[in-house]
């Protein structure tokens, strides 16, 4: 789960990381307001949970409270990278000398926390991995152990910091671990983290992931999410129980278990066509979970084909077949829907969906030939 950048930086304060002044502002009229608070400059800053908005003008400065105002109307209500603009952070402008990236993330090779820094802060992470690798820092963290002082004490060193900015830089550096494991987070990231003409470090820009798996024990961050901003198929589809992403393709996909239903999108890719969505049903599902993932899947108006490769091991195939035909019965699509039943009761599936007389439901044998048609039905619609 994503957090905005103001909520994120709200939450970095909690843990004592520093952070400008600043307040959220939902009209022209606040954010004049904010401004003249302030008492100088002032950035606003588009509140979207997507990278890059100061590429397309969502980040703009403000010398006055009158600028402010215009700035805020220009942005608000804005489409940033596919996100309506729907409220801005105005803070106060800090003065930059440096610009530094700091962040912990999970590292899924090794198995750890990772520590990384770099004197590169403002740009995008991947790019600085790609054209300079050494400008990258890294230190693994131990879970069973912690963060270690010789660690930042490295990190430190290694970024070349000034002595006087020593100590404020091991706090900062301390509180976001503790924010990181206390959070639950799979990424806490400060960038840039700035120092200014008067020696401080200030976190202008913060961005907080929290895994999903944990947010039972985070409900008050899970109160924070931003469903405005996701995708509607998303949220229903997070409520329903199962992992779902919108993606840019035209075959809408559904099968049980992560690792088949990544199988089944990079078996689409390799035979030319494009999944619409990665859908995990999960194991055990219903007649009734089926129907509702089906639901999700047509209501996305790019999906063409509908492919589903289910195994029947917890999951029973008859099922499935139930909860499709409810969908289908219901919803009455034009689109192909291709569908693969192995395991549990998959022969009685099988019949029960032969002998609906259901015209545009295509059953298959093998996974290969699951693919093709489905592709080939996509072409054809397109």
């Amino acid at each position: 789960m994503k957090l905005h950048e103001y909520q994120s930086k709200a939450h970095f304060k909690q843990f004592d990381i520093p952070i400008p002044d600043g307040k959220l502002a939902h009209t022209p009229a606040e954010a004049a307001e904010i401004a003249r608070q302030l008492g100088g400059q002032v950035v606003l800053k588009a509140q979207v949970l997507v990278s890059g908005r100061g590429q397309v003008g969502g980040i703009r400065y403000a010398d006055t409270p009158q600028a402010a105002q215009l700035h805020m109307a220009a942005i608000l209500g804005s489409n940033v990278h596919g996100y309506t603009v729907t409220k801005v952070l105005v803070d106060v402008a800090i003065d930059i000398q440096e610009r530094l990236y700091l962040a912990i993330t999970n590292d899924r090779i090794s198995g750890r926390p990772v520590l990384m820094a770099s004197r590169h802060g403002g740009s995008h992470i991947e790019d600085i991995a790609r054209d300079d690798p050494g400008g990258i820092l890294w230190e693994y963290i131990d879970p069973l152990i912690g963060l270690r002082t010789y660690q930042i004490r490295r990190i430190t060193s290694n970024l070349n910091l000034k002595r006087p900015l020593w100590s404020s830089f091991r706090h900062i550096v301390e509180q976001l671990y503790a924010c990181y494991t206390e959070c639950d987070a799979t990424l806490v990231e400060i960038n840039p983290l700035v120092i200014t003409p008067d020696g401080e470090l200030i976190a202008i820009d913060g961005k907080l992931l929290i895994d999903d798996n944990a947010l039972f024990r985070q409900q008050y961050l899970n109160d924070l999410r931003d469903i405005s901003s996701e995708h509607p198929a998303e949220t229903a589809a997070r409520e329903a129980g199962f992992i779902y992403f919108k993606l840019d393709g035209d075959i809408g996909c559904m099968a049980n278990g992560a690792g088949m239903a990544m199988t089944v999108m990079d078996m689409i890719a390799a035979h030319g066509g494009s999944a619409a969505n990665f859908l995990d049903i999960r194991g055990g599902a219903t007649a009734h979970r089926i129907s509702t993932a089906l639901d999700i899947i047509l209501s996305d108006d790019d999906v063409r084909v509908v492919l589903v490769n289910i195994f029947g091991g917890i999951t029973q195939c008859d099922e499935v077949a139930v909860g499709l035909l409810t969908t289908i019965e219901r919803l009455q699509p034009t689109q192909s829907i291709i569908v693969r039943l192995q395991g549990n009761n998959a022969e009685q599936a099988k019949t029960t969906l032969l002998d609906s007389g259901i015209t545009n439901i295509h059953l298959t044998d093998t996974l290969i030939e699951t693919i093709d048609e489905a592709v080939m039905a996509a072409q054809v619609k397109a």
